[in-house]
């Protein structure tokens, strides 16, 4: 045998032996690093708790959140968090960040409050926030002392609208969203509700938006249909259980914490909700109705609209009474199916007050909602368009409830019978709806 070749072998021979022994070493020696068990969770990954309540109370403060948007129209803040916050407990705040499973450096927040307050307390409040950079935010929280406070406490907000690459010019899931709040007591007056919706179905209104704090049984059952089929949105709106929401709409007259159970802060919710899906938002009582005169629909209307003045953002509609107490003569609409429905039949109710010339009369208001930054129940506060007082003969907001100028004879009053110029679609729309329900026989 070759010397060399032994040599050799004997040496590879060894070689594999040591390696062998180094392994059964390792193998059979505790390791210490093996032994100690991974966190679950790294210190700085976060989110630890998401809200899933439309309202959030904010740690160490009085005030609440409610929601959280990406909004980059105002320069060098990112993110605006609505809320509802105690006047007279304004604070210092700082932003921090979830960014992709990561903890951010924090931010300071600006804070600023809605100008119509109408003397309560509280009152709607945007924080806007900063992203620090090479952050993709996914959630967002509030602080008062950072490095004091425990994120693990406070629930975190998703935000929402977020574009993805770029693409800010997607085209939009809706036409026409109507935002309507806020639903609360036994409110069941169902009839009109339905009507309502399917008045604004045949005009092309895609989507219905509530905040509901409470209802009666009937419409609850109706509004759980709608809302089985996607045309309405319910949002739960629990604010009876943070404050004492007051049930009207001035401080010296109903008292309580928030003007007419938080309204302000559900329209600039609901606002920023459509932000990103609708092309127009009608903001409106659940007893009204945003009505064209001289169009069959509102993409007809709003199409006009704009071409005539494009760069309109928002449209004020003038609201017209429809007292209930009169009635159409001829009882042409008193139909035997809806008498045990509650609630008030709109089609007998032809009679139209004009506007008292001597006083404030408010508006209803169709807006683009990229152009709006806050708003209130008749008016828009901060916009970066023109506004339009759309003339009553092209629209006019249709409500039918309790007469506002009272003294008027049905002869003082005008004969408006444009809901039947719908009739033939609107009733078996409603006849529909209602038996799905349950509130009429199949």
């Amino acid at each position: 045998m070759d010397k060399p070749k032994v040599v050799r072998g004997k040496f590879i021979f060894l070689f594999i032996a040591i390696l062998l022994f180094i392994l059964c070493i390792t193998v059979r020696t505790p390791g210490t690093y093996r032994m100690i068990p991974l966190p679950h969770r790294a210190p700085n990954t976060c989110p630890w708790q998401i809200s899933e309540q439309s309202i959030t109370p904010l740690n160490n403060t009085k005030h609440l959140l409610v929601s959280a948007y990406m909004d980059q129209r105002v320069n060098g803040l990112d993110v605006r968090i609505i809320g509802i916050f105690k006047r007279d407990s304004i604070q210092k705040l700082h932003c921090v960040f979830c960014c992709a499973g990561k903890l951010s450096s924090t931010t300071p927040g600006t804070i600023l409050q809605h100008s119509d307050n109408f003397g309560f307390p509280y009152v709607t409040t945007d924080v806007m926030c900063q992203i620090p950079q090479n952050c993709n935010a996914t959630h967002v929280n509030l602080l008062t002392q950072p490095g004091k406070d425990r994120l693990v406490d406070q629930p975190w907000l998703p935000i929402r609208n977020k574009r993805s690459n770029g693409k800010e010019k997607e085209k939009l899931q809706f036409n026409f969203t109507v935002c309507i709040s806020n639903l609360f007591g036994d409110y069941n007056n169902v009839l009109q509700f339905a009507q309502t919706l399917e008045m604004y179905r045949l005009l092309g209104v895609d989507r219905v938006v509530i905040y509901n704090t409470s209802c009666g049984p009937d419409l609850d059952r109706l509004l759980q249909i709608y809302s089985k089929e996607g045309f309405v949105e319910m949002v739960p709106w629990p604010i009876d259980q943070h404050l004492n929401p007051s049930p009207g709409w001035l401080f010296s007259q109903s008292g309580g914490d928030v003007h007419y159970f938080g309204q302000l802060t559900t329209l600039n919710e609901c606002i920023y909700r459509s932000m990103d899906r609708s092309r127009y938002v009608l903001l409106n009582d659940i007893d009204e109705i945003i009505m064209p005169y001289k169009h069959n629909n509102l993409t007809s209307l709003m199409d006009v609209l704009q071409q005539q003045h494009p760069n309109t953002g928002v449209y004020l509609i003038q609201n017209h009474i429809f007292p209930k107490k009169h009635f159409e003569p001829s009882g042409r609409f008193h139909l035997p199916q809806w008498n045990r429905v509650p609630g008030v039949n709109i089609l007998e109710h032809i009679y139209r007050e004009d506007p008292d010339s001597q006083s404030y009369h408010p508006h209803k208001m169709i807006v683009q909602p990229r152009l709006v930054e806050w708003a209130s129940v008749h008016e828009v506060l901060k916009s970066s368009g023109q506004q339009l007082k759309v003339p009553m003969d092209v629209c006019r907001v249709i409500h039918v409830r309790v007469a506002l100028r009272g003294s008027l004879t049905l002869k003082q009053l005008n004969e408006d019978k444009r809901l039947w110029d719908f009739q033939e679609k609107l009733i078996p729309s409603v006849d529909k709806a209602l038996r799905r329900a349950g509130l009429l026989p199949s």
